[in-house]
């Protein structure tokens, strides 16, 4: 019997009806622990600087419930088929190509990791400091980054356990944050509903307005393109054909939990801003507030909630796709050591400092492959994926020499004009590069190598929670394969 090819490591296997075990209540509560991210907090004190809070506030909503449709979209990827996010980019992009834009997404998001790492160690050092006058926080950034990526190592029930602790508190503990910062404001004779460093007006208030928006999404990017990775384990019922209640699990918590907690996250961010001209509440409570044993609970529920954060939203999607592109020699444990040493190498504390300018690139450029997965999936294929193929080196989608031509041109430039209108950037990237993916897939490369889900739109064949059907991968060659070795 032959060996599992390449593309069978089994963490990518599709994820059974039997085995997805998250509920809607607890995708909602890990939302809130991923959404409590302090470099959110960088938005919020960027965007006071030039716009009241109340449209600061509007600009997250309007871009959070923006990235959070997209992140919808293509969660019933992972709801409808339960595969993971770099296993259906080889419809798109090729058995081989998929790993080029996956490994971009795999590398933003173990940045992020290191971020929100060096986040949580500053809290750990102040903790140290404030109590056994030791400041070693370079040592509690190596430290603090083995834990989380020890804790990830166990896999999503693990998260799972950890989000549902961590959450409550780190609510309770962001609220306590904006009070006592709205009260230094009003201290200093700043009303934070009124106050504005450098107000604009006219067109350069528009452009602030869709910036902020913009952030935002650049913001959760990595996920509304990673989604199937976590939505392949909530709960969903099977022959269900409506799309609203198929994927009712995930639309509360990417439609409403995570646009809230991340626009409260953005409202501290700013009134700190206006309290002490800081964006990040961490360093502005460490001047101003003298109550050591409250300044000890926060710092402890900041290194809490960068630990939730890490493991759903950068380690688990970065070690995910590592794994696709080592293949069975790459398990999910040494996916997760990849990105943690990714998040250490690319030094976090300096990669903070142009956060924002960041996001507005990096989201362009992922916004490009959201449009290329929600025009395959939904306008192309019609949500119907032959799925035994994604597994196969010599399949359907191994297209030329592994690529896919219409998916890697269009992502290139998608993401490259995005990049030439900034504040608009994921707009211009998901537009550009789907629309781009839909007429040249459509009307060029699938005229050129044939799809079976296309050729045959066959629902029973094809779908998958739908029709009730749990897709199954044979661990060894394809019989095709094999038959050919032996007349060989």
């Amino acid at each position: 019997m032959a060996k599992s090819g390449y593309l069978k490591s089994p963490d990518l296997f599709p994820i059974s009806q039997q085995n997805r075990k998250m509920s809607t209540a607890c995708f909602a509560i890990l939302w809130v622990s991923m959404a409590v991210v302090l470099a959110a907090f960088a938005i919020g004190g960027d965007g006071i600087q030039q716009l009241p809070l109340h449209l600061v506030i509007l600009a997250t909503l309007v871009g959070s419930i923006g990235i959070g449709i997209c992140m919808t979209l293509t969660g019933d990827i992972g709801i409808e088929h339960g595969l993971s996010f770099p296993v259906y980019l080889r419809a798109p992009f090729g058995t081989i190509g998929t790993h080029i834009p996956s490994i971009m997404r795999g590398f933003v998001a173990s940045c992020w990791f290191g971020v929100n790492t060096f986040f949580g160690a500053t809290g750990m050092n102040a903790i140290l400091l404030m109590v056994f006058g030791i400041d070693q926080w370079f040592l509690c950034f190596l430290v603090f980054a083995a834990l989380q990526l020890f804790n990830t190592a166990f896999g999503i029930k693990a998260v799972e356990r950890f989000a549902n602790l961590a959450a409550p508190i780190i609510v309770i503990i962001s609220g306590w944050m904006y009070i006592t910062l709205s009260d230094q404001a009003q201290a200093a004779g700043r009303n934070i509903w009124g106050w504005v460093e450098n107000p604009v007006a006219g067109p350069a208030m528009i452009g602030s307005f869709a910036v902020i928006a913009m952030a935002t999404m650049g913001f959760w990017g990595t996920l509304a393109a990673d989604m199937p990775s976590i939505s392949r384990f909530i709960k969903a019922p099977k022959y269900e054909r409506n799309w609203f209640k198929r994927n009712k699990g995930q639309l509360i918590g990417s439609l409403i939990a995570m646009p809230l907690v991340h626009t409260f996250m953005v409202i501290v961010g700013a009134v700190s801003y206006i309290a002490v001209s800081i964006s990040n509440p961490v360093d502005a409570l460490l001047e101003t507030t003298n109550n050591i044993l409250l300044l000890g609970v926060l710092m402890l529920m900041i290194a809490l909630a960068q630990w939730s954060t890490n493991t759903s939203s950068n380690l688990i999607p970065a070690a995910t796709i590592f794994s696709n592109v080592g293949g069975p020699r790459v398990p999910h444990w040494v996916g997760v050591i990849i990105a943690g040493l990714i998040g250490v190498l690319v030094q976090p504390w300096n990669l903070f400092a142009i956060i924002v300018p960041a996001l507005l690139i990096v989201g362009g450029i992922l916004a490009s492959i959201v449009g290329i997965l929600v025009a395959d999936y939904y306008f192309i294929r019609k949500r119907r994926v032959n799925v035994t193929e994604l597994y196969e080196d010599k399949g359907q989608y191994h297209y030329w020499k592994g690529m896919n031509l219409a998916g890697l041109l269009s992502w290139v430039i998608g993401g490259g004009v995005s990049l030439l209108i900034p504040s608009y950037s994921y707009l211009v990237g998901f537009v550009v590069g789907g629309l781009l993916y839909y007429v040249s897939a459509k009307y060029w490369w699938f005229k050129k190598y044939k799809q079976a889900e296309l050729e045959n739109p066959n629902d029973e064949l094809y779908l998958g929670l739908t029709v009730g059907r749990d897709w199954t991968i044979d661990e060894t060659e394809s019989g095709k394969e094999e038959l050919l070795a032996e007349e060989a």
